[in-house]
């Protein structure tokens, strides 16, 4: 759902602000997977041309990719861009089908609120423990619990947003 097809004051601002925070993750999203295809160019170019080895690039290619994978999938959510059942679709009569896609959103919100809230557990644990990684670059494991909490809470926001708003249940355009 774009911002500007939400009704009702609460809902429509909420749904604006949420956009552009989402349009922010998303563009973090795509730094980040660019930096690393540029760490797992360096790393493939150092290896194998100059025989430079490195413990550090596959650790960050992670966490990078898990920030980024995280982080833009409320802007995906946001415009229905996730994975959907598309013969249901077409066997179901309009009606029905948009009452599928609501409780299929409200069952979404349920998982991610779930998800949402154990990611900030282990982040808690990870920031109050110190936990780091069990390679030899030891990485702080805050970055990724961080980006995993941080994402799932905007994808719940978003699916909130479209519960609230009612956005399945319209017909579809």
């Amino acid at each position: 759902m774009h911002a500007e097809q939400a009704s009702g004051g609460a809902e429509a601002l909420a749904a604006r602000w949420l956009a552009r925070i989402n349009t922010a993750a998303a563009a973090v999203s795509g730094v980040a997977i660019g930096a690393a295809g540029c760490v797992l160019t360096w790393e493939a170019t150092a290896r194998y041309l100059f025989k430079i080895p490195s413990d550090w690039q596959d650790e960050v290619s992670v966490f990078l990719l898990v920030g980024a994978t995280f982080l833009s999938a409320a802007w995906v959510q946001e415009r229905r861009g996730h994975v959907g059942i598309q013969a249901l679709s077409a066997m179901l009569p309009e009606s029905a089908d948009r009452m599928r896609r609501f409780l299929s959103d409200i069952a979404s919100l349920a998982f991610c609120v779930f998800f949402s809230w154990k990611s900030w557990t282990l982040l808690h644990e990870a920031v109050r423990d110190g936990q780091i990684s069990n390679s030899a670059f030891g990485a702080p494991l805050w970055i990724p619990y961080g980006c995993m909490a941080a994402g799932m809470t905007l994808v719940s926001l978003q699916l909130a947003v479209q519960v609230a708003t009612r956005e399945a249940l319209r017909p579809r355009a």
